[in-house]
């Protein structure tokens, strides 16, 4: 159902989980609509995210007839969002000026089927702080393959937690020992990709143009560091297992399969 179609049970409340949801992916066209063990993915990550206690309201944001359709098989919410955004964030910030009632926005990952709904509360939780803006959270890595993985972004964190850089390369170097003892040598850490605003700092975010180091690293959230916004982040020791290509998908249904046979 449109989420113009029914009114929020829960209006008094401020946060709203939205999954931003589009089917021309360049690796893996259609992917929000892949079975997984009997339920497309959206309808997957919908039902995850509607667990999580924080939030108000969960709504899919698309551009695309047939996901819409699709969340409305299984009785979700959607909203239609322009073709041309360029990210999942700038997805959430249209919606949000149509949803001008909720200040907390979690963006969350329309490819992680399995999010706990843990995380999309811890994240929440950040906002309890009056002073954040921006958050997001970061897993401690335990292996050293990851840290040299530039698909797996890292960050650094000050003293507060906030994030004081992001990075595909591993940082920080450490000087004092050979790569291959550097996981013995520091606590790195990889970012998660789940994001949450205040609405404001959302609208604000997405009218910066892109700036050099974001397009260096190919990493959004450098835009707004760059600009002077604080990343608050948290820690979780949860994994999280995201579809980002027909491979991962065949490897995850091969899993689910192997673990139902147990």
């Amino acid at each position: 159902m449109s989420i113009n179609q029914q009114e929020s049970a829960t209006s008094d409340s401020k946060i709203i989980g939205i999954i931003p949801a589009r089917y021309a992916s360049t690796r893996f066209p259609g992917k929000p609509l892949v079975d997984i063990a009997g339920k497309s993915m959206i309808q997957r990550v919908y039902e995850q995210a509607s667990k999580a206690r924080s939030l108000a309201k969960v709504v899919v944001a698309t551009d695309d007839e047939r996901i819409a359709e699709e969340v409305q098989r299984f009785g979700g919410d959607f909203v239609f969002t322009a073709a041309h955004h360029q990210s999942g964030t700038d997805r959430c910030a249209e919606v949000i000026e149509k949803l001008p009632d909720f200040d907390i926005v979690i963006n969350i990952q329309g490819d992680e089927p399995f999010i706990e709904p843990a995380q999309i509360d811890l994240l929440a939780s950040s906002f309890t702080d009056n002073k954040v803006e921006l958050a997001t959270l970061i897993k401690p890595i335990q292996s050293q393959e990851s840290i040299y993985n530039p698909n797996s972004p890292k960050v650094v964190i000050d003293i507060h937690g906030r994030a004081m850089y992001f990075s595909r390369s591993p940082i920080p170097f450490i000087r004092s020992g050979e790569p291959g003892v550097w996981a013995e040598k520091h606590q790195f850490y990889k970012h998660i990709g789940i994001y949450g605003y205040r609405a404001e700092a959302l609208k604000a975010i997405t009218k910066l143009p892109p700036s050099s180091l974001e397009i260096a690293e190919s990493l959004e959230q450098l835009r707004w560091i760059e600009n002077g916004f604080y990343i608050q982040t948290k820690i979780t020791d949860l994994e999280t297992v995201a579809i980002d290509t027909p491979e991962d998908l065949v490897k995850l249904n091969k899993l689910l399969e192997a673990l139902k046979l147990e």
